[in-house]
């Protein structure tokens, strides 16, 4: 399932070109035209990562995510700030108020979609690990014990190619496409290709769950 993404920008051209540009990427995109009605999507669809504005009308970017990272659900969402106010003070503010990157206006559409897939997989990762952390604090991981003893067999039989191989040593030291097609001298668009025929070995659903994979089998050095 694409992950889903929030835009809150009161201009309409760029919300459009935002949304082009993401949809076009993969992702799911909701927008909202000023901070008050990116809270209630917020609320209603929780999605995995907010871009917004600062100056928009009602509340703005900085009251937005001061009342964002108060909720206990959305304290962990990674959050975008696009704006016009470039100056060291408001980068400032902007950080304080709880943003994880702040890109002065005007952007590059293909930095901006680099910072973005490096907040989503760090996301990812994350919670795939405090989701690991509550199972086993909790006990359920005692229960799968049998269920991982069977799998650790079965993942016995997987056949890797040396070039998945490669990308999954670099995938689990925490290498980004871009990085692992330096690496391997190959396009950031083949390594995805690697990647998804990992995914589709291992029947697992996203990166996270791939290095865990690897890493609970022993797959990688």
């Amino acid at each position: 399932m694409p992950l889903l993404i929030l835009i809150a920008e009161d201009d309409p051209g760029i919300r459009l070109a935002l949304n082009d540009y993401l949809e076009m990427s993969g992702y799911t995109v909701l927008t909202a035209e000023n901070g008050d009605r990116a809270m209630s999507m917020l609320e209603n669809y929780h999605p995995h990562l907010l871009i917004s504005d600062i100056k928009m009308p009602g509340k703005d970017g900085y009251e937005l995510i001061k009342q964002v990272r108060q909720r206990p659900e959305f304290r962990l969402l990674p959050v975008i700030f696009l704006t016009e106010r470039g100056n060291k003070e408001d980068r400032i503010r902007g950080y304080q108020a709880g943003c994880d990157i702040y890109l002065p206006k005007p952007f590059e559409m293909d930095e901006l979609g680099a910072v973005i897939r490096n907040l989503l997989e760090r996301s990812q990762m994350i919670h795939s690990e405090l989701r690991f952390s509550q199972e086993k604090s909790t006990g359920q991981s005692e229960n799968t014990n049998i269920g991982k003893n069977i799998q650790d067999d079965s993942s016995q039989h997987l056949e890797f190619t040396r070039r998945e191989k490669q990308v999954l040593d670099l995938l689990t030291n925490g290498f980004s496409n871009a990085e692992i097609g330096g690496h391997l001298h190959l396009s950031p668009r083949t390594i995805e290709k690697y990647v998804s025929s990992l995914l589709r070995k291992t029947e697992t659903n996203n990166r996270s769950e791939l290095i865990r994979f690897a890493l609970d089998r022993h797959l990688v050095d």
